[in-house]
């Protein structure tokens, strides 16, 4: 049996609605989920929503109170002793796996935390020092080369050993999805991939000689395809991964298509580790209305990969 760690994510937000509502959908007799977070607010939720708690809860960092609909110090703080637990529960093979539900950056920061988010934080936990966000719905898998930064910044920071570091990952992911013979595609950064350097050089002078090295070691690349082309290629069946350059680039269209069943995966970890494509949405917790779409498909990722 497969044991699945789902965190219960921020206690204000919509992270124990739907860890509740994914862990039901997906418990059976090969899979047994546990919630790692407060079982005195499952609970509640349980409560509020009409749904029985038959799934474990692993009772880590009660609660004494927390603020419903917004971040707090306390839901902060408790959110990063879940996503330990969890990681600490993974590397010594508990768990299968691990998904966790929705965090609030502000709530992190309120708590004396500075990662960024989750994917920043679950590396220093593991000591991974290269890792990449990878988003999958319908027929789209994105990896992001740069991901939480403003457009301005994203040129300097691309460079050929950064994309090398990225188009290896990407081959990983390949391995965890058991995609035999995987085709990864390369967006380029400028309109046009650069048109032959009329429109930008970072094609010609970074992009192309990062592939060139790739292709060397083995790793089957394409592109730089146009960035207006290569979603229409994938979303065709002809591309598998696509590496993208910046986080807009990649999410944009993969959200118009599967927005509601989003999943994100990232990769390089020692461990698998997965989350719905969404965040906390506060204007909707604790009304009982949240979708658990997401939670479920990244419970289902999760359980279908390996390391």
């Amino acid at each position: 049996m497969k044991r699945l760690a789902i965190t219960m994510g921020d206690a204000g937000g919509i992270g124990p609605e739907v860890a509740l509502k994914a862990a039901r959908l997906i418990k059976s007799t090969s899979v047994e989920p546990v919630i790692i977070g407060d079982k005195r607010v499952m609970e509640e939720v349980a409560s509020l929503t009409g749904l029985s708690l038959d799934v474990k809860v692993a009772d880590v960092y009660p609660l004494r109170e927390f603020k419903r609909g917004k971040p707090d110090k306390q839901s902060g703080k408790a959110a990063y002793e879940y996503i330990k637990h969890a990681v600490e529960g993974c590397l010594k093979g508990r768990y299968h796996a691990m998904v966790t539900a929705p965090i609030s950056k502000e709530a992190l920061h309120l708590a004396g935390l500075r990662w960024p988010g989750h994917t920043e934080l679950i590396a220093s936990l593991t000591d991974t020092k290269e890792y990449a966000m990878m988003l999958m719905g319908g027929p789209l898998r994105v990896l992001l080369v740069t991901t939480h930064l403003p457009l301005r910044k994203v040129p300097e920071l691309i460079t050929k050993e950064l994309l090398l570091s990225k188009f290896r990952l990407a081959l990983r992911a390949s391995e965890m999805l058991g995609i035999e013979r995987p085709r990864i595609g390369v967006a380029g950064l400028n309109p046009h991939a650069g048109e032959a350097g009329v429109l930008g050089s970072e094609e010609l002078e970074v992009i192309i000689p990062a592939i060139k090295g790739a292709q060397d070691e083995g790793i089957p690349l394409s592109g730089p395809y146009p960035p207006d082309i290569i979603f229409y290629k994938a979303y065709r069946g002809e591309l598998d991964i696509l590496v993208c350059m910046y986080h807009d680039q990649g999410l944009a269209p993969l959200k118009m298509i599967a927005f509601d069943r989003g999943v994100n995966l990232t990769v390089g970890l020692p461990i698998i580790r997965t989350s719905p494509d969404h965040g906390t949405a506060y204007d909707i917790a604790w009304k009982a209305v949240a979708d658990p779409t997401s939670m479920v498909e990244a419970c289902r990722v999760a359980l279908s990969l390996r390391v």
